[in-house]
């Protein structure tokens, strides 16, 4: 039987493509989770916050 509960791990190039894609096309989290198959929409929310502190 598959793990369903499997944690995926995401690169750095792979979040800030997220993010600015996100904020370009002006996407919800909730889009923006859903089209790049990201589990979880406040996972983007927190990658956007981190993003805006710290930069790309």
């Amino acid at each position: 039987m598959a793990k369903s509960g499997t944690n995926k791990k995401y690169t750095g190039e792979f979040k800030q493509m997220v993010v600015e894609t996100m904020r370009k096309e002006l996407l919800s989290y909730q889009e923006t989770a859903r089209r790049f198959e990201v589990r979880s929409d406040t996972q983007v929310k927190n990658w956007e916050r981190i993003y805006l502190e710290e930069g790309p």
